[in-house]
């Protein structure tokens, strides 16, 4: 069986930060995924430099941005590894965020080392000053011929950089990727599946099966509820009851064991203002 999880963290954007991260990993020793992407991780821009521990089991690629001792990622992987937890990660640095700190993604992989990794630029905007710049992080690991990415989308009516353009650009190269193993989606589309016609629509019409639904047992739907950044102008009342914006696609049709909601302070405390979502997959062949 595999397990993936995903969570758009809000990192140090969160209250109560440092209690919130350790109920993170709490949860993740709990669950122990076999790949986890995370999403708005940061780091403080002019925080000191990280120091070698930090570094550990990281997939090098270049980058111009070095990593620094806050970085919410590298933090993660501190603590699991204290708990004795072998674990191979990747961040992708990808803008300045609210004009402080260094915000990307991460995907890390427990107990197999990563093999490859690339980066997708997606958005028009490519200024890494630019709160629209956007791009997509993938791996492969020891022993899987599959692909994993950490994603997080624009809106789909952002008149400068919309949904729409990035996820053709993101789909026409995951089409290319597709070879005898499957790809994983893991991230925040900011694609509520209410509105139809728009970001979640395209990408199921693209091909790409949903795995909360496919599953044989779920819990929950949301992975939002209350205000959030980036909805509160989106909606007429300006709050959000509750929508789904976080997903795992995958490129082939999978038995789906189960979709869980983590992090959402019935399965675990609230660690962000995004939920987890965590699946079970039945590894082909088994």
């Amino acid at each position: 069986m595999m397990k993936l999880l995903t969570l758009n963290t809000h990192s140090l954007r969160e209250e109560n930060g440092a209690q919130k991260l350790e109920w993170l990993v709490e949860g993740i020793l709990k669950e122990r995924p076999d790949i986890i992407a995370l999403q708005e991780v940061n780091q403080t821009a002019s925080a000191e430099l990280a120091e070698g521990f930090l570094q550990e089991g990281r997939y090098l690629f270049p980058t111009k941005v070095p990593l620094r001792q806050d970085n919410y990622g590298a933090q993660v992987v501190r603590h699991l590894r204290q708990a004795g937890i072998e674990c191979f990660w990747a961040w992708l640095p990808i803008k300045l965020g609210y004009g402080q700190f260094d915000e990307g993604v991460v995907l890390l992989s427990l107990g197999r080392k990563i093999t490859a990794a690339e980066t997708v630029p997606i958005s028009i905007a490519d200024a890494y000053d630019n709160w629209r710049t956007r791009a997509v992080l993938g791996i492969r690991v020891e022993g899987w011929s599959d692909w994993f990415y950490s994603v997080h989308m624009g809106w789909w009516d952002d008149g400068e950089d919309p949904f729409l353009k990035q996820w053709e650009k993101l789909n026409g190269h995951l089409e290319k990727q597709c070879g005898d193993g499957a790809v994983w989606l893991m991230g925040d589309f900011n694609a509520p599946d209410i509105f139809l016609g728009q970001s979640y629509t395209h990408i199921r019409a693209a091909g790409w099966y949903d795995t909360h639904w496919k599953a044989a047992k779920k819990e929950s739907d949301f992975t939002v509820t209350g205000e959030i950044d980036g909805w509160r102008d989106r909606l007429p009342d300006g709050k959000i009851q509750g929508m789904r914006l976080d997903y795992i696609f995958c490129s082939q049709r999978k038995d789906i064991l189960s979709s869980r909601i983590l992090f959402n302070g019935t399965n675990g405390p609230r660690v962000s203002d995004h939920f987890g979502v965590l699946i079970e997959v039945k590894e082909d062949g088994k």
